[in-house]
């Protein structure tokens, strides 16, 4: 028998009672299990009376393992019965030992799943303005089509703007230098030199000072010759003449500005949707969050070569500990805010993934791993495949949401 004593927002106070004959049945299977696990001297195997297997086990500890077999048997029926959406639980009442050949009564506060009310949503201004695709950005375009079909010959001749050059440092270690991508200081003591020279590069430090200088030797000089942008060049890009190259460009800019624009718009109506939300988070909810984004900080940190323990010291010696665990908190409630969002927006809009969808969205997916589909999926099991598919779902509810407002 279950019973709801008091329930507000997203918590409720659940009382339930176990039969007499369930609790007579679990003592006596706890009690036969240990009798046949227990050497009891003075008795054969699976002999000993229950005082003793009691005193062997310790009454509390014995009586804690019945009480927590009776909740995990009947807590899930309970919620069920009482059509609780449950999600965490706290026992409250019901700490002591059953009396013998009565029921067994506990209450426990239960945590449920959030009741979430979107804002009027279709009212909102994103303010997220189209981008315009520009002849100077079509010109700019051009030119890395020029860069990407450059040639690069060795020259024998003085470092100049636009170079490619390779470097030897003390160590004997080589490196390629594209001095169009170099920093300004590195740029600045290359300029000017000749294969075979010696000189030194600074290492800067974030504020801009020099911490050191790096002996180096200019190993090569390599000249970037760019194709003229004309009639030839086009057609190797299969294009019919240059006006046509020029038109294939602005189109893809476009495509590509579109894209971006419904992608802005689609991050600008789920912050305001998950700033709105009219929902009271369980704590339980927001913790395991925490827990979830202090993983992918821990990720972060290890491919760096610093253990997370390190890092949270420094922050503890710099006074900041206090600053991050409230940042981390705040990263974690708009998680799950964002989340929350979502799953109530594809619900309203009645949002749906066809098979064709799945399927595209798993190909595009195992193809970046160089997988086949049947590959991926059983490299990853069924749980990553449901989260995949919710988050194909969601997106597709939020593409919906941001169409309807353009």
């Amino acid at each position: 028998m279950a019973e709801i004593l008091e329930q507000s927002g997203a918590s409720a106070k659940v009382r339930v009672e176990v039969p007499a004959e369930q609790v007579e049945k679990t003592t006596r299977e706890l009690l036969n299990a240990y009798r046949r696990r227990l050497k009891v001297p003075g008795f054969r195997p699976g002999r000993a009376p229950d005082k003793v297997i009691l005193a062997r086990v310790g009454e509390e500890a014995f009586w804690d393992e019945v009480r927590e077999r009776l909740i995990e048997a009947s807590y899930p029926e309970a919620v069920r019965e009482l059509g609780l959406a449950a999600i965490a639980a706290r026992l409250v009442e019901g700490r002591e030992a059953p009396p013998a050949g009565a029921p067994y009564a506990y209450t426990v506060e239960v945590e449920l799943y959030p009741e979430v009310e979107l804002p009027d949503w279709k009212s909102f201004e994103l303010g997220v303005e189209k981008p315009e695709v520009t002849d100077a950005m079509v010109d700019e375009a051009l030119e890395d089509l020029r860069r990407r079909y450059a040639e690069v010959q060795t020259v024998e001749r003085e470092v100049q703007e636009g170079d490619h050059v390779v470097v030897e440092v003390d160590d004997g270690s080589r490196f390629p230098i594209e001095l169009d991508r170099a920093e300004p200081h590195v740029r600045e003591a290359l300029l000017g030199k000749k294969a075979g020279d010696r000189f030194e590069i600074p290492v800067m430090s974030e504020e801009g000072e020099v911490v050191r200088q790096v002996p180096t030797r200019l190993i090569e000089v390599k000249e970037v010759r760019l194709p003229e942008l004309d009639e030839e060049f086009a057609k190797t890009l299969e294009a019919e003449n240059l006006d046509d190259l020029r038109a294939k460009v602005r189109q893809s800019l476009e495509a590509a500005a579109e894209r971006d624009y419904l992608e802005a718009r689609k991050q600008a109506l789920l912050e305001k949707l998950a700033e709105a939300l009219e929902v009271e988070i369980p704590s339980s909810m927001i913790r395991d969050e925490e827990r979830a984004v202090l993983r992918d900080i821990e990720e972060d940190l290890q491919r760096q070569g610093i253990p997370l323990a390190d890092y949270l010291k420094g922050l503890e010696r710099e006074g900041k500990l206090e600053e991050f665990q409230a940042d981390l908190r705040r990263q974690a409630e708009m998680r799950v805010r964002r989340g929350l969002a979502l799953e109530k927006l594809s619900e309203d809009l009645g949002t749906q993934v066809t098979d064709e969808e799945w399927e595209a969205y798993l190909k595009s997916y195992a193809e970046r791993y160089g997988l086949k589909v049947p590959e991926f999926k059983q490299a990853v099991g069924e749980e990553a495949l449901e989260n995949l598919k919710l988050r194909l779902l969601r997106d597709k509810a939020l593409t919906e949401a941001a169409t309807q407002l353009a």
